[in-house]
C-alpha cells in the first residue's frame, strides 16, 4: 500500500469516526435529557395543586435591551407585565435606536423623564435619560448613547434594584408563568447562579395583547427549518447539559442570573459578539478557580417565543456572529479547559464545544468535499462513501428525530397531525443542504473570528407578522 493510499485511509477513517462521535454525543445527550424529563414530569404533579404564594419570592429585574424594535416592543412589554410573578420590574434599555422605538415606548405606556440615582457598579456608554411609565410603575426606560447588547444590558444591571436580573429580548413573548418557573432553581437550591428557559420560534404563531393566543408553524421554509434545529441543537442538548452541570451557554433571550455573581465576574464583555455564552464560560471558570459550590441550569418548560429570521441573509449574518461569538467565548477562557478544578466543565463541555462546535464546521465541510472528491477519483470505495452518507446524513435524521419525539413525549407543543408531518418531513430535507449550508456560514464566521475581522451584532429584521391586537 502506497504513502499516498495510507493517507487517504486514515483521512476517511478520520472522517467517519468524527460524525459518528458528533452525533453519538448529541444522541447521548438527548437520552440525559429524557432522564430529566421523567424525573421533572414527576414533579410537575405537585407544580399542579393549588400553589399558595407567600410573596417572599426573590424580586426580579427584567432587562430588556432594544435597538431599532419598534414593530415587537410594545407586544413584548406588554406580554411581561402580565406574568404571574409576585414582584418585578421591567427595564427596557433603548441603545439609542435609530427608529421609533423610544417613540413607540412613550406612546405606548406613557412615559415621563424620571430623575433618580444611578449606580455605575459596571462602566458602560453615557445614559441620555430615564423614563419611567405613569402607567405602570414597575416599568422604566433608559435611553443611552449606542454600545451594544453587552454594553445595554449592564446599564440594565446598573439601574436594576433587586438580586436576579432576567435578560430578555425585546422581540420576545413570555408565557405567563415562564418567570415563575425559571427562578424556581434559585428556590430549590441556593447555590444557582443562573437559569435559562426554552427559547421557541414564534413565526407562524399568533400573539394578541402581549398573549400567545395560537401556536403554530411558520409557511416560511428558513424558519421552519430552524423549528426543528431550535428541538435539536438548542432545548435537548442543552437541558442534557445542564442534567451533569456543564452547560456552557444561557440563551441571551431568555436566562436569570444572580446580581452579584456577574458583577462580582466583571458583567457583560461589551466587545465579545457572544455576550450571553462568553459570561457563562468566564462564571464557570472563576467560580470553578475559587472552588466555589454552584450549579448553572437548564429549564425546559418556561418557554420563551422569539422571532426567528425569515430571509437568507438575515439567518446566514446571525449565524456568523453566533460562530464567531462561540470563538471568542471559548479562546478568552482558555483556563476552564482540563483545569485542575475544572470538572464536567471544564473536562466534558469545553472539550466538546472546541471539538463540535467551534472546530466542528472546518471538519465537517472538509470532510464532505474529500469524500465528495475521493469517491470521484476512484480514490474512496463507494462502499467507503456509502458508509460516510450513513453516519453524515442517516445519523443526522436520527439525532433530529429523536430530538423531535422527545418534544412529543415531554412538551406536546404541536399537537395537530399535520404539525407533526410537517416537523417530519423537515427532519428529513434540513440533513440535505440546510445543515450543510449552515457549517459554511459557521466556517465563515470562524474565519473572521481567526483573521480578527471587524464585526458586530447589526440589526435583525423583525417583521412581526405573527403580532395582532396591539
Amino acid at each position: 500500500m502506497t504513502t499516498h493510499q495510507l493517507v487517504v485511509d486514515f483521512i476517511t477513517w478520520f472522517v467517519l469516526c468524527y460524525f459518528i462521535a458528533l452525533n453519538g454525543s448529541y444522541l447521548v445527550l438527548n437520552f440525559l435529557s429524557l432522564r430529566t424529563l421523567h424525573r421533572k414530569g414527576q414533579e410537575q404533579f405537585l407544580d399542579e395543586l393549588p400553589q399558595a404564594y407567600s410573596g417572599l419570592e426573590p424580586p426580579v429585574s427584567i432587562l430588556v435591551p432594544a435597538y431599532n424594535e419598534e414593530a415587537t416592543i410594545a407586544a413584548s412589554i406588554r406580554s411581561m407585565l402580565q406574568l404571574t410573578y409576585s414582584e418585578f420590574e421591567i427595564i427596557v434599555i433603548n441603545d439609542g435606536s435609530k427608529d421609533g422605538t423610544l417613540e413607540v415606548l412613550k406612546r405606548e405606556f406613557n412615559l415621563l423623564p424620571f430623575p433618580e440615582a444611578y449606580r455605575r457598579q459596571i462602566a458602560t456608554k453615557d445614559v441620555i435619560a430615564v423614563y419611567r411609565s405613569t402607567r405602570y410603575p414597575n416599568v422604566r426606560v433608559i435611553d443611552k448613547v449606542n454600545g451594544g447588547k453587552a454594553d445595554s444590558l449592564n446599564a440594565g444591571i446598573n439601574a436594576s434594584r433587586y438580586p436576579l436580573f432576567c435578560g430578555v429580548d425585546a422581540d420576545s413573548i413570555l408565557q405567563r408563568d415562564s418567570l415563575e418557573k425559571v427562578i424556581k432553581p434559585f428556590l430549590d437550591d441556593p447555590t444557582v447562579v443562573a437559569t435559562g428557559g426554552t427559547v421557541r420560534v414564534a413565526n407562524g404563531c399568533e400573539v394578541s395583547g402581549g398573549f400567545l393566543t395560537k401556536v403554530g408553524l411558520p409557511k416560511n421554509p428558513w424558519a421552519l427549518f430552524q423549528v426543528v434545529e431550535y428541538l435539536r441543537a438548542f432545548l435537548f442538548g442543552r437541558l442534557g447539559w445542564s442534567a451533569i452541570n456543564g452547560m456552557l451557554i444561557i440563551s441571551g433571550a431568555f436566562g436569570v442570573f444572580r446580581k452579584d455573581a456577574v458583577i462580582l465576574a466583571g458583567g457583560y464583555r461589551p466587545k465579545t459578539i457572544g455576550e450571553d455564552m462568553e459570561l457563562v464560560v468566564r462564571m464557570h471558570r472563576l467560580l470553578r478557580a475559587k472552588r466555589q459550590p454552584y450549579r448553572v441550569e437548564f429549564v425546559p418548560d418556561p418557554v420563551c417565543w422569539t422571532e426567528a429570521p425569515e430571509d437568507f441573509k438575515t439567518l446566514k449574518n446571525q449565524r456568523i456572529r453566533w460562530q464567531r461569538g462561540l470563538a471568542e467565548s471559548l479562546s478568552g477562557n482558555w483556563g476552564l479547559m482540563f483545569g485542575r478544578n475544572g470538572g464536567v466543565p471544564g473536562w466534558m463541555a469545553f472539550p466538546f464545544m472546541m471539538c463540535f462546535e467551534w472546530l466542528g464546521p472546518l471538519v465537517e465541510l472538509g470532510g464532505y468535499v474529500f469524500m465528495v472528491i475521493g469517491v470521484l477519483t476512484g480514490a474512496i470505495s463507494w462502499e467507503a462513501f456509502s458508509a460516510f452518507l450513513f453516519v453524515a446524513i442517516g445519523l443526522g435524521i436520527l439525532l433530529s428525530a429523536s430530538g423531535l419525539l422527545l418534544e412529543e413525549m415531554s412538551f406536546h407543543i404541536y399537537p395537530k397531525g399535520k404539525q407533526l408531518l410537517m416537523l417530519a418531513a423537515v427532519v428529513l430535507l434540513e440533513n440535505f443542504g440546510y445543515r450543510q449550508l449552515n457549517s459554511l456560514w459557521r466556517l465563515t464566521g470562524l474565519y473572521r473570528w481567526a483573521m480578527q475581522k471587524e464585526s458586530s451584532w447589526g440589526a435583525m429584521k423583525r417583521k412581526g407578522t405573527w403580532q395582532s391586537g396591539q
